[in-house]
């Protein structure tokens, strides 16, 4: 596994086009001076020393060692080995809702950013844990299979958008499925799925994926997000909102009924997500009751240093933009490296 132990530095990549740009403009501008002095060819004979590849290389060899440098400030590693790992902890699958509806701004920012944000904040309550994330509209797709590294968990929650999916609706029957089929085969460990919703369910089978889910040993929790009173749906990147064929303005409403009933019939519990952090509080206390197991997860380690041969290569280009000359060696003129 590759990996830069200090991608901070990376950043002073974005530097680098400035220059070439800077480069450019400064070699039109003095080559547009030659021409005010005469005929470029005319002054290439007076001046037969002079190469006109030869700063162009010079500069891409210094350009290439500044890159490398700060790709060796990020440090690059590589893992040379992987371990099993034991860690103590339970397995949690999240289906997050991702319809439409969850653009409603009745929870700020949206029911869909409070989710997010809700999701990011149990990600950093999780010690030995392992977690996994569906997304769900009329369909139910696996976002981030079952894992114990959390940053991937937050890096894939960041990318989630009602976008992910074409089909519109709330399949929480698909989703609980989905996530039952979606844990370790592992036994002894705690099984959790958390279900984010509005609960405005469009399809049948949510309470009845949730009593197979039961069966199998796996609680389903629902946090439902939104408010009873309903709110508008906006449409991004204007001050518009959705409407129904009628020309309606589509009002969306939390279904606590339906979430309630899901949660039941899974034997958790059930939350409201508001502007406070009382469900966050609720689910971390429900996790924590589950039975604890030795989980497996491989994670690399004993990574090495990469920098010897980064170094390497920036020497190289240093020492080959030293021995270049700009202007052409008169011991070596018979050898056409560098045409004029």
């Amino acid at each position: 596994m590759f990996r830069f132990a200090d991608p901070t530095y990376l950043y002073l990549l974005i530097i680098l086009p400035f220059i070439v740009v800077f480069y450019l403009y400064s070699n039109l501008k003095r080559r547009k001076a030659i021409k005010k002095f005469g005929d470029p060819e005319l002054m290439a004979q007076l001046m037969p020393d002079v190469s006109k590849h030869r700063p162009d290389i010079k500069f891409w060899l210094i350009f290439s060692a500044l890159a490398l440098t700060i790709v060796l400030m990020a440090r690059p590693q590589f893992g040379s080995k992987t371990e099993k790992v034991k860690r103590n902890g339970v397995e949690v699958i999240i289906a997050l809702d991702i319809s439409n509806s969850m653009l409603a701004q009745d929870v700020a920012p949206s029911r869909l950013q409070k989710a997010k944000m809700l999701v990011s904040k149990m990600v950093d309550e999780l010690d030995q844990d392992k977690v996994g994330m569906i997304v769900f509209a009329g369909d139910a797709y696996t976002q981030l299979p079952i894992t114990s590294d959390y940053i991937s968990a937050k890096m894939f929650l960041e990318t989630i958008t009602p976008e992910l999916i074409s089909r519109q609706g709330t399949a929480i029957g698909s989703a609980i499925d989905l996530a039952t089929h979606s844990f370790t085969q592992q036994k002894g460990v705690g099984r959790a799925i958390v279900v984010i919703t509005d609960g405005e369910n469009h399809e049948d089978g949510a309470v009845e994926a949730a009593k197979a889910a039961k069966k199998n040993g796996i609680t389903v929790h629902v946090l439902g997000v939104g408010s009873p009173g309903g709110s508008p749906i906006p449409i991004e990147g204007s001050s518009n909102f959705r409407k129904d064929k009628q020309g309606n303005v589509i009002v969306t409403r939390l279904n606590e009924g339906m979430c309630r009933e899901i949660a039941a019939a899974g034997k958790g519990i059930y939350a409201h997500v508001d502007n406070t952090n009382g469900a966050q509080k609720a689910l971390n206390s429900e996790i924590d009751k589950m039975a604890k197991a030795d989980v497996e997860s491989s994670s690399y380690t004993g990574f090495d240093e990469q920098f010897q041969g980064v170094a390497w290569i920036i020497l190289i280009l240093l020492i080959a933009d030293l021995l270049l000359l700009e202007r052409k060696n008169p011991l070596f003129k018979n050898i056409k490296l560098f045409k004029i």
